[in-house]
């Protein structure tokens, strides 16, 4: 997953037998098997990847990606100490929730937009959030850190909480050389999610040359569809473009309510040509991501291919890329284009990543 620059594992993976792989309590002994000082860290690229986003403000190190895990996977760090940033965030679902509109935060009351799937996202440099509401991984944290229906808390509570227990008090030192703030709260979490790199399904292995990593005449016309209709968005080895369009799938935006929340990217950039424009989510461990859309409408892939084929609303603002030579909106797809299309996405789920340990919850309990 990464590349250490300095020292052994030994420190990391000691820490994390006791805890993660084993499901045990992180108790204050353990800590002691931590090196004095962060340990730096790189990401290792994978050899298909274009170059991640170098956050210089915030380094990665052994230390801070660990604090970030322990906090990703801690409801404690919600307002009832029942949601965490994995209530919404689920390994086995690529790091999404499976449901349209969530309920998990402390309210109990529906959101406004799906969560998104947390596929490499050290590669996003054009925002975060569906509408791209937040500028990187250090500022996004604080959104459902105080959101209402998220978790809940003010940022001083959080703070409070946070040093008030042992253990965080010496993961933070650990980390960071001014401890315990909310600021690295939000730093640790970035990079732990930059650790979320998906890049081992069979199509991976095929556009390496690897072993296991043959497609099948049907997955081969899937792969030739995609890059011929879909790649102008879902493009390159990320399969996204990480910009900003409307798809067409509504045409009525009077709904101004919340901030215009329903208005997509223009409600950050007040842009006209941005009204109804979400953010492109990438293609990877797409099967395992549903439902679909920054609202979750679709429930099955072959809805998402109904729409581009069939559904496709030209709203004056719909993307100048979904439509034809002869201005005819939508992408010409047959029965057996999408069936080829889907046969490709199956190959673009990555098992290693759904299950890998290190990204698994910490059973991880307060000593307070």
């Amino acid at each position: 997953m990464w590349d250490k620059t300095s020292l052994s594992w030994t420190s990391f993976t000691l820490l994390f037998a006791g805890s993660l792989l084993a499901s045990c309590q992180i108790a204050e002994d353990e800590l002691t098997v931590l090196p004095e000082g962060p340990v730096k860290v790189v990401l290792r690229v994978p050899e298909n990847f274009p170059e991640p986003v170098v956050m210089e403000t915030n380094p990665l190190t052994e230390e801070g990606i660990l604090l970030g895990s322990v906090l990703f996977h801690d409801p404690s760090i919600s307002a009832n100490g029942a949601v965490s940033c994995a209530s919404c965030h689920e390994q086995q679902k690529a790091f999404s929730d499976g449901v349209a509109i969530g309920q998990h935060g402390v309210s109990g009351l529906p959101l406004e937009r799906h969560s998104p799937a947390l596929i490499n996202v050290a590669w996003m440099d054009n925002g975060l959030f569906w509408d791209g509401g937040s500028k990187n991984l250090e500022s996004q944290a604080f959104g459902p850190f105080t959101h209402a229906d998220e978790m809940g808390m003010s940022l001083q509570e959080l703070e409070d909480r946070l040093g008030a227990d042992p253990v965080y008090v010496d993961l933070f030192s650990r980390a960071f050389e001014d401890g315990v703030n909310v600021q690295n709260a939000a730093k640790a979490l970035a990079q732990f999610q930059r650790t979320l790199i998906s890049s081992n399904s069979r199509y991976d292995r095929f556009a390496r040359g690897e072993k296991g990593g043959s497609l099948n005449d049907r997955e081969l016309k899937g792969l030739a569809l995609v890059r011929k209709h879909c790649g102008n968005c879902h493009e390159g080895e990320l399969f996204t473009d990480n910009l900003y369009h409307n798809n067409g799938l509504d045409n009525d935006f009077s709904d101004v309510r919340n901030e215009m929340i329903h208005l997509g990217r223009y409600r950050i950039s007040f842009r006209p040509d941005d009204i109804g424009a979400f953010k492109t989510p990438t293609l990877r461990n797409i099967m395992v991501t549903a439902p679909y859309m920054h609202d979750g409408r679709f429930d099955k892939i072959e809805d998402v291919l109904h729409h581009y084929a069939e559904g496709v609303k030209d709203a004056g603002t719909t993307s100048s890329l979904l439509y034809s030579t002869d201005g005819k909106v939508g992408i010409p797809l047959s029965k057996e284009d999408k069936e080829d299309i889907v046969a490709f996405l199956h190959t673009l789920t990555d098992s290693s990543f759904l299950n890998r340990p290190i990204l698994s919850p910490f059973n991880y309990h307060s000593n307070n």
